[in-house]
C-alpha cells in the first residue's frame, strides 16, 4: 500500500482542451477516494494520468515516496480495473487472473496461492475453469477485480467499473467492493459519474467540473455543506431545488422573496429563523439562489411563515416515499420527497399541496452556475 499525491497536475491536449486544471490532492495510505462528476469533467483523465496512460502537461504525481511522472505504467505498481472488464476471451478465469503474474516470472506455487485466495474472497472459486463468455456481467467484473487483487499492488484504480451492470447488480457489486476494501485496505481511486456510488463507497469524494476540483471531503460533509451551487445540485437524489430570488427583510425577520405568487394568491416569501440572520445579513437586497433539498419540503397546515401552496404536476410513488413534482410561476421544477401515508392520499396531479419548508437548513448561494455558498 502507498500514499498517492497529485500536485498542481495539468493535462492539456494539442487542440487546446485543458481536461485537468491545477489538480492537487493527497490520498492517504489505505484510503478509498472517489472522483465524481458529469461526463467530460476530467475524472477519467486524472485516473489515466495516475496510471501513466496519459502524459502530464504539468505538475507532479507521487506514488509512495517516488515521483512517477516519467515512470512506465507497468513499473508504477498499480492495478487498474476498466469499465469493459478487458478479459482475454480465449483464456479461462484462472488464466486471466494469473496472466500478469506469469509475465513477471512469479513462481507457479505463489501464483496458484494468490489466485485461490482472490477467488475465495470474491466468491468465484467455482468459476476458475470457465471462459469469460460463460459468465454474467457481474461475474466478469469480479474476475477483473480478482485479476487486480492477485498482483498485490500499491494502489487500485477503478474506472467506472459498474456502469455496464444492471441496477440491482450494481447495488450488490458495490457492497462487495466496499467489503473487499475494508478487508484489504489497499489505497484506491475510484471514478464514477454516479453520485450514489460516490456517497456509499468513498472515505472521501472529490467533486469535479471543467477539470477542476470543486470540493473534496467526507461524503456526508459534502452533502450537508456544499461549497457552491454546482456541488449542491450534483450531490443528492433527487437533485436539490434551486430557486432564484432576493434576500429581503420583513421587520426583524430575514426573508427569501422568490418574486412570484403562490397558488393561494400570496407572494412567495419564506422566512429564515433568527439564528441565521447575522450570517445572511450582508446579502440583504441582493439576488441569491435558495437551495432546498426535496427532503426539506413537507405537506403542512396553514399558518406557518415557511409555507407555500403550489400546484402538483406529477406524483411518483416509490414505496415508502413519494416524490411530488410541483412548480411556481417563476420556477418550473420544485420537488418534494415525502413519506407515504394516509395524509398523502390526496396528492394528485392537477391538485395543490401546501408545503412547509425547512428554512433552518436551507442553503443560500450567490448567483451563477458555480455561485458560492453564503451563510
Amino acid at each position: 500500500m502507498a500514499t498517492i499525491g497529485l500536485d498542481h497536475v495539468r493535462k492539456c491536449y494539442p487542440n487546446g482542451l485543458e481536461a485537468v486544471r491545477e489538480f492537487t490532492l493527497g490520498i492517504a495510505d489505505g484510503e478509498f477516494v472517489v472522483l465524481v462528476g458529469p461526463s467530460g469533467c476530467g475524472k477519467s483523465t486524472t485516473l489515466r494520468l495516475v496510471a501513466g496512460l496519459e502524459d502530464l502537461t504539468g505538475g507532479t504525481i507521487r506514488i509512495g515516496d517516488r515521483v512517477v511522472n516519467d515512470v512506465h505504467p507497468k513499473d508504477r505498481d498499480i492495478a487498474m480495473v476498466f469499465q469493459n472488464y478487458a478479459l482475454y476471451p480465449h483464456m479461462s478465469v484462472r488464466e486471466n487472473m494469473s496472466f500478469a503474474l506469469k509475465l513477471r516470472g512469479v513462481p507457479k506455487e505463489q501464483i496458484n496461492s494468490r489466485v485461490h485466495k482472490a477467488a475465495q474472497s470474491l466468491g468465484i472459486e467455482d468459476l476458475l475453469d470457465r471462459k469469460p463468455r460463460q459468465l454474467s456481467g457481474g461475474q466478469r467484473q469480479r474476475v477483473a477485480v480478482g485479476r487486480a487483487i492477485v498482483r498485490e499492488p500499491k494502489a487500485f484504480l477503478f474506472d467506472e467499473p459498474l456502469s455496464n451492470l444492471d441496477a440491482k447488480l450494481r447495488v450488490t457489486t458495490r457492497a462487495e467492493l466496499k467489503a473487499l476494501h475494508q478487508r484489504l485496505r489497499t489505497t484506491t481511486i475510484y471514478v464514477t459519474h454516479d453520485q450514489e456510488e460516490a456517497m456509499t463507497l468513498g472515505d472521501r469524494i472529490v467533486v469535479m467540473a471543467d477539470g477542476i476540483i470543486q470540493q473534496a471531503g467526507p461524503p456526508l460533509e459534502v452533502y450537508r455543506k456544499p461549497v457552491n451551487r454546482f456541488v449542491a445540485s450534483f450531490i443528492g437524489m433527487p437533485p436539490m431545488n434551486l430557486l432564484e430570488g432576493v434576500l429581503g427583510r420583513d421587520g426583524d425577520t430575514l426573508t427569501f422573496v422568490e418574486g412570484s405568487i403562490d397558488a393561494s394568491g400570496k407572494p412567495f416569501v419564506l422566512a429564515f429563523p433568527a439564528a441565521r440572520a447575522d450570517a445572511l445579513a450582508p446579502a440583504i437586497g441582493k439576488p441569491v439562489v435558495l437551495g432546498l433539498r426535496p427532503q426539506m419540503l413537507r405537506p403542512a397546515s396553514a399558518g406557518s411563515p415557511t409555507t407555500v401552496r403550489v400546484p402538483i404536476s406529477v406524483v411518483e410513488p416509490l414505496g415508502d416515499l413519494i416524490d411530488v413534482f410541483c412548480s411556481t410561476p417563476k420556477h418550473a421544477r420544485l420537488v418534494a420527497r415525502v413519506n407515504a401515508g394516509d395524509s398523502t392520499a390526496a396528492l394528485r396531479p392537477g391538485g395543490e399541496v401546501l408545503l412547509d419548508v425547512d428554512m433552518a437548513h436551507a442553503h443560500v448561494f450567490e448567483p451563477g452556475a458555480f455561485g458560492k455558498s453564503i451563510g
